[in-house]
């Protein structure tokens, strides 16, 4: 017996020894003290992005974590920012694993979930060769116009008699919702007849309900004893929920498919370099047909998907805060509002081809996304072996955050950082000061519908203010909540708005 007490007490030993050489080999980040199994969970906080930036302006711009059974590496400066999706962007071009994306992703065959590879390669090849691409987007603009012309005309009926006080979240909703269900799929999410009824909010609220509800990790990622027991019945809320959306968008795809044979056959590159627009659905089902082992239903269905989940609310929430701050800043919003007139001035209403002309008005949703970017932490990486950043070491299996909310508002990047300013970026952004200013992400995961989001974002609010008188209900202060993934209002934002004077004729013939 105390020979084995001997070889136990010798194993024991030998133990520590190995995991404290082990441990001085790795030069980690510095961590706050962690408690067993859950680790740092217990002191994160709603907001997630600001619970992080404490640590972050307590620890440094670089901070281990362990949430859980992960291991996480947070950071938030430009240095290392760039050093990872530079020299180690191939491997953090991973997304980690988590019960949303084994549950809503269709076994992750979405380009924004793809696993770094062959079939993420062909995803990303597809999204900005033929779905983002220049001439897809120009393809587009009169998607965009006619549905920023049905937000005019319904605060058009509404204002007729004099200013009224409007609710612009639900209107900016459905524009956005609009426009990516047309070009995703050729048809309105809700259409103009329905507007200011019961049943548009009931349309809207159906649509919502399917799509809005993000892809963010949760504890049973952390935890994963709790998915096990069925924690909170999330992951069995998140089968129903893949459910309700498989068999929408599957009646989708269906009817697409028929209309398509109903028309005349078109050849895979008539689709794609005609000068006809069709949806990306539409394109997805044509190439199909010469690629059928590669564009299966599920590939179609989980990048219609995507463009719904990251293409609506971030553009709404954008031109939210944009007016936002447009109204806390009224010499802001002449000065956009006489270059507006200067460029376009009172004939006509402004278009995607007026939009070069503007650079101010591209500073002002520049500065949004700098203070309120849709996503303050980026969606998280996944290291695929071990690697070094800011003289840190990063193991394999490592789960990086960036918190772009932090960089964004760092003194040491920009002055004045919590002051809306479009004024710093009328010169632009110097060589590499993108790694300081990553509102869609940054390397070979950044986002490819970053130019579609600009473009709804920049027409839409440039034609709000061209043609309308705009005050404010009351000061609408940084009361801004979210899980990590989308930056919202606490408080929906209300306007007075009135049509302007000299543009009655013009708006009159809408």
């Amino acid at each position: 017996m105390e020979f084995l007490y001997y070889h136990l007490a010798l194993l024991f030993f030998l133990f520590i020894v190995v995991k404290n050489l082990f441990h001085r080999k790795r030069n980690l980040p510095p961590a706050p003290f962690a408690l067993p199994v859950i680790g740092h969970l217990y002191l994160l906080k709603q907001p997630l992005y600001k619970s992080l930036h404490a640590l972050l302006s307590r620890y440094g711009p670089a901070l281990s974590l362990r949430f859980g059974s992960r291991f996480v590496i947070v950071v938030s400066s430009p240095s290392v920012v760039e050093e990872c999706f530079t020299k180690n962007d191939k491997i953090f071009a991973n997304r980690p694993k988590s019960m949303a994306g084994d549950r809503l992703t269709y076994n992750y065959s979405a380009f924004v979930w793809a696993p770094y590879g062959d079939l993420w390669r062909k995803l990303r090849r597809l999204a900005v060769a033929e779905i983002f691409s220049s001439k897809s987007l120009r393809k587009s603009s009169t998607v965009r116009e006619e549905e920023v012309s049905c937000l005019i005309r319904r605060l058009l009926k509404v204002s007729t008699s004099g200013t009224q006080n409007v609710e612009l979240r639900l209107l900016f909703s459905i524009l956005a919702s609009n426009v990516v269900m047309i070009v995703s799929a050729g048809k309105r999410c809700v259409e103009e007849e329905h507007a200011g009824t019961k049943m548009e909010k009931q349309l809207f609220q159906d649509f919502k309900d399917k799509f809005f509800p993000s892809l963010a990790m949760n504890i049973c990622d952390f935890i994963p004893i709790l998915r096990v027991i069925g924690f909170k019945g999330l992951e069995k809320n998140m089968k129903k929920l893949h459910g309700i959306r498989d068999e929408f968008l599957q009646n989708l795809i269906d009817e697409i498919r028929l209309k398509l044979k109903k028309t005349t056959s078109l050849k895979t590159d008539e689709v794609t370099d005609g000068e006809e627009r069709r949806s990306v659905a539409e394109i997805l089902l044509c190439l199909q047909e010469s690629e059928p082992e590669f564009y299966t239903d599920e590939v179609i269905k989980s990048t219609v998907l995507m463009m719904f989940i990251a293409g609506t609310e971030t553009s709404a929430i954008t031109l939210e805060w944009a007016m936002t701050l447009l109204l806390n800043h009224p010499k802001v919003m002449q000065k956009v509002k006489a270059e507006i007139d200067e460029h376009v001035g009172h004939g006509r209403l402004l278009n995607e081809s007026d939009i070069v002309k503007l650079p101010y008005l591209r500073c002002v949703i520049n500065e949004t996304l700098r203070l309120y970017p849709p996503a303050p932490l980026l969606l998280p990486h996944f290291s695929s072996e071990a690697c070094t950043a800011g003289g840190f070491d990063i193991p394999q299996g490592t789960m990086l955050v960036v918190n772009a909310w932090t960089m964004h508002r760092d003194p040491k990047l920009w002055e004045e950082p919590n002051e809306f300013k479009p004024e710093r970026f009328e010169a632009g952004l110097g060589e590499g000061d993108g790694f300081k200013y990553i509102p869609f992400g940054i390397g070979r995961r950044v986002c490819p519908g970053a130019s579609m989001g600009l473009q709804i974002v920049s027409l839409a609010l440039g034609v709000l203010v061209q043609c309308f008188e705009w005050d404010k209900v009351g000061t609408v202060e940084d009361t801004s909540h979210g899980l990590g993934m989308i930056l919202s209002k606490a408080k929906p934002l209300e306007a007075l708005c009135s049509p302007r004077r000299d543009l009655i004729t013009l708006l009159s013939h809408l």
